[in-house]
């Protein structure tokens, strides 16, 4: 039984459980970010000072055994202006705050629910604590609230936290008894490197014998990483002392008509020129969906059962 750690936050992360948990023979653990400060995670972070559960909630749907309507359900979002009552929230959000409140732990709050879910494997919080991610860009402005940061047109220097902050020891466990380290899919500066930087989980990184892999982007993101290259997300990585040992990256053809969409959108392909200094493993990664370039689970998950 080999164990495996996934590390990010949002929809990429999501995409990467959705394969992996078809594995056989593994122990599945994700190691989730809480710094999201937006939308309806946003709202309920400020009014019960609690860590943010939007991406806790696609993680467990990820990983989850249930229905069809308890997704639905667990996804379902009241509608109404932002501003008033429950509009805005999506049901699973709400699910998460009351049992926090109910049982005065966030990490009860979510194995519950992932009991009731059905989720197969452990979904982890990189911190308990109510944290607000910054930036420092490149003309030495600060940005405070990580749903802020991609709004600037500059350059990110690095991620930081506001005050100290202290990883949830049971991720630093996961880490330490980790065969297999994935980070990724998803946003550099704001799903990724906001766990890594945490100094216990970042230690336990440092420290570990497992493989550390990346699965890159396969379109930059506007405004946090426009123009990037591997070698960019890459060096991303080091100044920020997150070790990777192995990158795999798509080598699908994406079409022309969708490259171009992208383009409009300030976004391009991510692409290696060779001067990485790691190992590279190139494979078709991608679905598309209309206009839109996805990462496709079962094909995750054929490379990752390589690995292993």
């Amino acid at each position: 039984m080999k164990n495996v750690v996934a590390i990010g936050g949002g929809h990429g992360l999501s995409a990467i459980l959705s394969g992996i948990r078809k594995i056989e023979d593994i122990r599945i653990s994700a190691i989730v970010t809480v710094a999201d400060d937006g939308g309806s995670t946003g709202r309920l972070r400020k009014r019960y000072t609690i860590p943010a559960m939007g991406d806790i909630r696609n993680v467990i749907l990820a990983l989850s055994d249930s229905e069809p309507l308890l997704h639905d359900l667990m996804n379902y979002r009241f509608e109404g202006e932002d501003n008033m009552d429950i509009a805005g929230h999506s049901l699973g959000n709400l699910i998460l705050t009351a049992l926090t409140n109910m049982t005065g732990s966030f990490n009860e709050a979510i194995r519950i629910t992932s009991s009731m879910l059905q989720t197969r494997g452990k979904i982890i919080p990189s911190t308990l604590e109510n944290v607000y991610l910054m930036a420092l860009m490149d003309d030495d402005t600060i940005v405070k609230g990580e749903a802020n940061i991609p709004s600037l047109i500059h350059n990110i220097e690095k991620v930081f936290y506001q005050e100290e902050v202290h990883a949830n020891k049971e991720a630093v466990e996961a880490i330490e008894s980790a065969d297999l380290i994935i980070y990724g899919i998803g946003s550099l500066y704001t799903s990724i490197l906001p766990n890594t930087i945490i100094p216990g989980i970042n230690a336990a990184l440092n420290a570990t014998h497992a493989k550390r892999i990346y699965i890159a982007n396969c379109m930059t993101q506007s405004n946090e990483t426009y123009n990037y290259d591997l070698h960019d997300h890459l060096e991303a990585f080091r100044k920020h002392d997150t070790p990777v040992d192995q990158v795999i990256m798509h080598n699908d053809t994406i079409p022309e008509s969708i490259l171009n969409r992208y383009q409009r959108q300030n976004s391009i392909e991510v692409v290696d020129h060779g001067d990485c200094g790691i190992e590279v493993l190139k494979t078709q990664m991608l679905r598309f969906d209309g206009n839109l370039v996805r990462h496709d689970p079962a094909r995750i998950k054929d490379v990752i059962e390589r690995i292993l």
